[in-house]
């Protein structure tokens, strides 16, 4: 992938050498500039004589990783758009640590260095090109839709926060029937069957944990006349990991008890 008149340059931070010369190797494949480094500060000391187009670092560092230093470098005017993209276990949880810490994108570390790479390669084509996820729709086109085995939906909810768009998201996914409308990245109304608002979210995220069927569809620009959502999605998504963990360990719990009566 090249930038006009060179190309990209990717700062890859990973204390793993042989997964950092894997990865490394496959973005250069792509056609990216790559600069590996085992030590998470090397990123702090080179922004500013040698600014890369993005950084891949991973969360599991000894001492300072994607989360630590995601915010400080945003933290700095002159670099508050460098993406930042996290290296982690693929857990939702995982996920949502890292969008909070400002990284703006996670990625499963676990997944082949050649989809990892393709994975990198649509985030800074979106970034340079504007909201444009995976399936990088042309700009004429007027929805974005998506398979829920493919793309979680806290991951798409995320980047149509991060480029705070307007619109209506429609999910369907098992029993899930449901809409959510984006106001310039706020979700403003949520309707799933009988629930409004932030019961609403909570129980939509809740029921696509784990998905392994489902769509989704973003239109641009609906609008919706009611505000019923009243809490931001970071913390909404927060509370519905947390709920999901709570019930998820009760059934555990519960089952064990009946294995030993």
């Amino acid at each position: 992938m090249m930038l006009p008149g060179k190309p990209a340059k990717i700062l890859l931070i990973d204390s793993n050498v042989l997964f950092a010369k894997r990865l490394g190797d496959t973005l250069k494949r792509e056609g990216f500039e790559v600069t590996a480094t085992t030590q998470a500060a090397f990123a702090l000391t080179t922004l500013e004589y040698d600014k890369p187009t993005a950084i891949v670092c991973a969360t599991n560092m000894r001492e300072m990783g994607a989360l630590e230093i995601a915010k400080i470098i945003h933290a700095d005017a002159s670099n508050a758009s460098l993406p930042i993209i996290a290296l982690g276990d693929g857990s939702q949880r995982a996920l949502m640590e890292a969008f909070q810490a400002g990284c703006d994108d996670y990625i499963d570390r676990q997944l082949s260095p050649a989809t990892i790479a393709n994975h990198v390669k649509n985030i800074i084509v979106s970034k340079l090109e504007g909201f444009q996820p995976t399936q990088m729709l042309g700009q004429a086109d007027t929805s974005l839709s998506g398979n829920l085995t493919h793309h979680d939906l806290t991951g798409v909810m995320q980047m149509l926060g991060h480029a705070r768009q307007t619109g209506a998201l429609t999910i369907n996914a098992g029993e899930t029937d449901a809409v959510m409308f984006f106001d310039a990245g706020e979700i403003t109304h949520a309707e799933c069957g009988s629930l409004f608002g932030d019961e609403a979210v909570l129980h939509i995220l809740k029921s696509c944990v784990d998905c392994d069927s489902g769509v989704y569809k973003f239109v641009y620009g609906a609008t919706s006349a009611q505000r019923t959502v009243l809490r931001s999605a970071t913390d909404l998504m927060l509370d519905a990991m947390r709920e999901f963990d709570e019930t998820a360990r009760d059934t555990a719990g519960q089952l064990a008890d009946k294995e030993a009566q």
